[in-house]
């Protein structure tokens, strides 16, 4: 319910600033695997996500020709922050996504330009077992 209250609110700002910027005004959702795929006992997660990848693609088909880039992205991984940090310590750095890494490729998915919109990305440590 959330990410449509914010979109209602957002996305007429982001219309009013398509003739003004440089790149194109972008709305990224943030997602995760129960986006696309459900497991056993997280019916409540998934049914959540899938609707959220839902909103994200209907938005996308409807505001994408008026110059709005909307993504979906999938965060699948433990996010390698001050909390997680006693997380998956016997593993590698590599188990972890990088937050700096996760917002670089947010930055690029706004940086692209109107002729090749990325609709949704996958964001994972190269070590994550899926």
């Amino acid at each position: 319910k959330g990410a449509f209250i914010f979109s209602q609110a957002t996305l007429p700002l982001l219309l009013n600033a398509t003739s003004k910027s440089e790149h194109p005004p972008t709305l990224i959702f943030t997602g995760a695997t129960a986006s696309v795929k459900a497991n056993a006992l997280m019916s409540g997660f998934a049914n959540a996500k899938f609707a959220l990848r839902a909103l994200s693609t209907s938005i996308a088909k409807e505001f994408a020709p008026k110059g709005i880039h909307v993504a979906h992205a999938v965060i699948d991984g433990v996010i390698d922050i001050p909390r997680t940090k006693d997380w998956l310590k016997d593993m590698p750095p590599e188990a972890k996504i990088d937050a700096d890494e996760i917002a670089a490729a947010y930055w690029n998915l706004h940086l692209q330009g109107k002729r090749a919109f990325t609709n949704e990305i996958d964001i994972r440590p190269m070590l994550e077992k899926w």
